[in-house]
């Protein structure tokens, strides 16, 4: 079955992307819940992937002038390695074009830093720890 990738579409969908957030970053990961929901969803534009109706995987993009925050990037445990990372960071590639976007930023747990550097992403700066968990900025220039 083939995997759809695009905009969060009512709200089924958006409880379905925060219950995954919520289990992937609360749960799996220990991130307070305080930290994961900051007040900034609504401001956002939320990518699903969706294979049956699931939804296997989001992420989050806010805009802010012709920069966009990558975040929230979440996949389902059972459907990791599947490449739905990276199909999600294609689509925010797509929206962030869209927009005349210049650049997109994000902040990436260490252990997936490969997954952006493969996607065009160039680290900056220093390593730094957030929720926990050790991270490092990036950005990729459109």
């Amino acid at each position: 079955m083939s995997l759809e990738i695009r905009r969060a579409d009512g709200p089924a969908e958006m409880n379905a992307l925060l219950d995954l957030r919520h289990r992937v970053f609360c749960v799996e990961q220990g991130v307070p819940k305080r930290e994961e929901i900051d007040g900034r969803d609504g401001d956002a534009i939320h990518l699903v992937a969706l294979r049956a109706g699931r939804v296997l995987g989001t992420c989050r993009l806010l805009f802010v002038d012709r920069t966009v925050q990558l975040s929230r990037l979440a996949v389902e445990p059972d459907a990791r390695r599947e490449g739905i990372a990276t199909a999600l960071l294609h689509e925010a590639d797509r929206e962030a074009a869209a927009a005349r976007a210049k650049r997109i930023v994000l902040h990436a747990q260490t252990y997936a830093r490969e997954l952006y550097v493969a996607d065009g992403y160039e680290p900056r700066g220093r390593t730094f720890v957030e929720a926990g968990i050790e991270h490092v900025a990036m950005e990729k220039r459109l």
